[in-house]
């Protein structure tokens, strides 16, 4: 007969109590350190501890705080995250207990140390990081020990795989749903929100789930909130892709590859994004989303995420490798990466060149929309009835004719439309200008430097904040020629993006025979 009890003793039990601090992704409980199961337990601060109430249960990371005006005695608090996951109500009661390790800690021990894991090991990786079972430094310690070349090809389809399979996985009863991603790293690069207007209004379905800024100023999803909702339940997504062929949205509440949100929140503030890492988190989150067919944008320049054709042949081959055990048609296109994409850097300034573009407005930027169409054209080349070649005059014909003008305003209401005018989009009222310092031709442009003027001064946190470029690559300047406007919300981000410039400008003088040079497809 067993001598276990059945209830938690008393000492176990607290007052679960909502604490209103987003701690992105991640599980923490808050404890008053004279808290009575604090001293018995013998917890310490950011140990694991293990959360019970109802019949759900939650792993968390315990922060022990000293004022009563946050957590009493009596009491556990849960950030928005993890009170979010527990899913009971402010001031049930709960029962806390020290927390097992997660059951992958030993596979992730041996990943640090260097070793090579399986695809089981990834497996129970990716649930238990899926599950919010590895706290952020646990999750720090995955990401560093998978950075860089720690991952051989067949360990980037495990991981892939893995990721694949911790989440939900759509299916459109479709033979041909097709994608396009950009592995970043360009700023106002911002082809997507052209693409799917186009492609969807030519019929292909086109269903884009997309991630918010990493490291970047906007990314897909953060641009297409300035026009309209991005963060839609499921049964609207699938609705809205269904009557309309395409959406722009957010993948994060469409529990598409959940680890991968996860990830993110890590690789985020440390600025890291491995090679490994990238492929699993875009064709993880691809497959996921049903796609039958992807079209992948590899841009190349002296700053851009890849810098030589040599590599960009080898994570063209990563990728290839990678989608075919996917069984994921692949089309990857290497591309001119040498300057920023249109003329707007951060979320409202990019929505103004896209909605520019689909106007067919004379102030639209020439290369956004010709890079846009290239792509498309690569897209609508997956349908078997268009012959090869036939691509881009089938996309420039959409687009000239309004069609996928149309077809965007149609997304935009489906979704949700925000209150946004492209003809006098409301910028960061705070601004200051950037001057030639000489006269010559703009013969290179740092792509890193004004990605991170733009986050200095407030993109995506502030959406009209960011850079407005006034010159580009091969044009003739003056001394005193205005090349960029910086827009801020707070006059601190302007001044960190003030600073910023005055140690580099990010834009280089000379002759016209110095503008730098790249050989690519497009």
């Amino acid at each position: 007969m067993s001598n276990e009890t059945s209830a938690p003793s008393i000492a176990a039990q607290l007052t679960l109590r909502h604490i209103l601090i987003d701690t992105d992704h991640e599980n923490v409980a808050y404890m008053h350190r004279d808290c009575e199961v604090y001293r018995a337990e013998g917890f310490k601060a950011l140990s694991k501890i293990e959360v019970k109430a109802n019949g759900q249960r939650i792993l968390a990371t315990l922060n022990v705080v000293e004022d009563e005006a946050i957590v009493a005695c009596g009491e556990l608090g849960l950030s928005m995250d993890a009170f979010a996951r527990m899913d009971v109500a402010d001031g049930h009661p709960v029962t806390v207990s020290q927390a097992e390790p997660p059951e992958s800690m030993g596979a992730l021990n041996r990943k640090i140390n260097g070793e090579r894991l399986g695809q089981n090991d990834f497996r129970a990786i990716v649930r238990d990081i899926a599950e919010h079972h590895y706290s952020k430094i646990e999750l720090t310690a995955f990401v560093v020990a998978t950075n860089r070349d720690e991952l051989d090809r067949e360990e980037v389809y495990f991981l892939t795989q893995a990721m694949v399979d911790a989440g939900q996985q759509l299916d459109w009863q479709e033979l041909l749903v097709v994608d396009k991603h950009c592995i970043g790293g360009i700023p106002g690069n911002r082809t997507s929100m052209l693409l799917v207007p186009i492609v969807a209004a030519h019929g292909i379905l086109c269903p884009k789930t997309s991630s918010r800024a990493i490291t970047s100023p906007a990314g897909t999803a953060d641009t297409m909130e300035v026009l309209a909702h991005v963060e839609l339940p499921m049964a609207q997504l699938l609705d809205i892709v269904r009557t309309h062929r395409g959406c722009l949205a957010w993948g994060g509440t469409a529990n598409l590859s959940p680890a991968d949100d996860v990830l993110i929140s890590v690789e985020r503030p440390l600025s890291l994004d491995s090679q490994g890492q990238m492929v699993a988190s875009i064709l993880s989150k691809k497959i996921a989303a049903g796609s039958t067919h992807l079209v992948l944008d590899i841009p190349i320049g002296p700053s851009a995420k890849v810098r030589s054709m040599p590599e960009a042949q080898r994570l063209r081959r990563l990728f290839e490798y990678v989608a075919k055990r996917m069984r994921l048609t692949l089309d990857v296109v290497i591309t001119d990466g040498r300057q920023p994409i249109g003329f707007g850097i951060g979320p409202v300034l990019e929505a103004r060149d896209v909605m520019r573009v689909l106007e067919n407005d004379p102030l639209a930027p020439n290369d956004l929309r010709q890079k846009a169409l290239r792509l498309a054209g690569r897209m609508i080349e997956s349908d078997p009835d268009v012959r090869g070649g036939d691509g881009f005059p089938i996309a420039r014909d959409i687009l000239d004719s309004g069609r996928a003008l149309a077809k965007m305003n149609d997304i935009i209401r489906a979704q949700g439309s925000q209150s946004f005018d492209y003809k006098n989009p409301a910028l960061g009222a705070l601004s200051f200008e950037i001057h030639a310092p000489q006269a010559g031709v703009v013969c290179s442009i740092d792509n890193l430097q004004l990605a991170r003027i733009a986050r200095f001064a407030g993109a995506p946190q502030v959406p009209n904040a960011g850079v407005d470029l006034m010159c580009k690559l091969g044009d003739e300047v003056v001394a005193g020629t205005v090349l960029y406007r910086v827009h801020a919300g707070f006059a601190a981000d302007l001044e960190y993006a003030r600073q910023a410039c005055q140690k580099s400008c990010g834009y280089v003088m000379g002759r016209p025979e110095d503008v730098s040079h790249v050989f690519v497809e497009f």
